[in-house]
């Protein structure tokens, strides 16, 4: 039987209270929402992918190259035209004959990438990231949060999804994203939105074989923190069962990620109905069984673990008054050069000379112990190390590529990290720590991917450090 086997999710650690923005705009559109997920300056839908597929599959039992296909789910990729799956599977260290596939276009796309991964066959890795914008006033932009969540597919996996269904509806004006708009809209016809959402659940949910009430759990998609609810009687469900699939209240509108979010939620009920929906289009899944989930300490899923912006930091955050990468500033380094460090940049590949053993990295020139000339094997370090040294560039101080970083997150930490080697040694590489905390001589940090800088117009990503959670 095709099930899911693990669960992995990433919510950003900034978080935007509706108070905050109802002090900003006299009042706050997001209706049942608290607390809103922000990305950092340095994160987009490819980063938090990587964040949430990396705790999935760390958390089971396969290894990176077992995967065969991989299904990308989002509404806001980083670029209009070039898919993310290429870039998230050098980042992860899938095989590179892995098939991928982006969906795109609809907030239903994370539930269409679950049922296309139920259709084949072979360990398949689903991943749904996305972070909606709207006009600053808008119910969209206001409700609208940031978040991923992936799924390890097999074709005997725990939780049996055993039946799914789909229906298509032309429903113009509910939600929409203009040519050449980063901004989603819609039309704000109360009651036209509201019966074209009641309308698609409903009805898709009773093209299924098992009567919705039989389900222990209902995640649905959730703009915001009341239409949900309102599907309630369309389902023939009571509320409690909608609320054991929903935590849109604390992380905001995800997308393409909003149901699955619902169904990690909901891990441990028996049965759960996952259903998505956008623009009049809806897919549903029936899952039978549990599902673990894994998140890690970086996880801003509780909101106690957030750092709480004022809406002045969240308007920096998201690049609206900020004003970009100096023209012309910046290291140049040609995308042919990029292309050629990116097991370095992506999965810290060094180098081991093969006279000596010592660790190189990158793994190119003479080894600095015994002098060999470019004699090296390829190693993966684990991508733990300790701080050597450290420093904070604040305001001014930061080189042209990462001005805009630094205009949108503040200051940040540049150090020395001795990289731990696979099997004893180490390496030392100058990295960006993260973290809202100071970074001190001796810290112990772990490696992850954000975005480094933009260079014509082609996003560079890279490995930064954070802190390691002690155990």
């Amino acid at each position: 039987m095709t099930g899911i086997d693990q669960i992995g999710t990433y919510v950003p650690r900034y978080a935007l209270a509706a108070e905050a923005v109802e002090e900003a705009w006299g009042q706050f559109h997001g209706a049942g929402i608290e607390h809103t997920a922000v990305p950092g300056g340095d994160e987009d839908t490819l980063t938090m992918a990587y964040e949430a597929a990396t705790n999935a599959i760390e958390a089971g039992d396969l290894d990176h190259t077992a995967f065969e296909s991989l299904l990308v789910a989002t509404t806001t990729p980083p670029l209009e035209e070039e898919p993310m799956g290429a870039r998230l599977r050098s980042t992860l260290g899938l095989d590179d004959s892995i098939r991928t596939r982006q969906l795109t276009g609809s907030t239903r796309a994370g539930v269409e990438a679950l049922v296309t991964a139920a259709e084949r066959s072979g360990p398949t890795l689903v991943v749904a990231s996305d972070s909606p914008r709207g006009a600053p006033d808008s119910d969209l932009e206001q409700a609208g949060g940031a978040g991923a969540v992936a799924l390890v597919v097999t074709d005997d996996g725990t939780a049996e999804m055993t039946d799914h269904a789909a229906r298509v509806d032309a429903v113009p004006g509910t939600r929409f994203r203009p040519a050449g708009s980063d901004e989603s809209d819609g039309l704000g016809i109360a009651t036209y939105d509201r019966n074209a959402y009641t309308s698609a659940v409903g009805g898709v949910a009773a093209d299924l074989d098992t009567d919705p009430s039989e389900f222990a759990a209902v995640a649905l998609q959730a703009p915001n923190g009341k239409l949900p609810y309102r599907a309630a009687g369309a389902l023939g469900v009571e509320t409690e069962t909608i609320a054991a699939g929903t935590n849109v209240s604390e992380i905001g509108d995800t997308g393409a990620a909003s149901p699955l979010f619902g169904l990690a939620t909901a891990q441990s009920a028996a049965s759960t109905l996952v259903v998505g929906y956008g623009s009049g289009d809806a897919a549903a899944v029936a899952i039978e069984g549990s599902i673990p989930v894994a998140t890690n300490p970086h996880d801003g899923i509780v909101p106690e673990d957030r750092r709480s912006l004022n809406y002045g930091e969240y308007l920096r955050m998201r690049g609206e008054i900020t004003t970009g990468e100096p023209e012309g500033g910046g290291a140049y380094v040609s995308v042919p050069s990029w292309k050629r460090t990116m097991p370095q940049r992506h999965r810290l590949v060094a180098g081991r000379c093969t006279e000596c053993g010592t660790l190189a990295f990158p793994p190119e020139g003479a080894c600095t112990d015994c002098g060999t000339f470019e004699s090296y094997e390829s190693v993966e370090l684990p991508g733990t190390g300790t701080v050597e040294a450290a420093t904070e560039i604040g305001a001014g101080g930061a080189p042209p590529e990462f001005v805009e970083q630094q205009a949108k997150s503040g200051a940040y930490t540049s150090a020395v990290v001795a990289l731990d080697g696979p099997d004893g040694g180490s390496v030392s590489i100058p990295a960006q720590v993260l973290g809202d905390g100071e970074t001190t001589v001796g810290d112990r940090v772990t490696a992850t991917i954000r975005r480094i800088y933009t260079q014509e117009d082609v996003i560079r990503y890279g490995f930064k450090m954070r802190p390691l959670a002690e155990d």
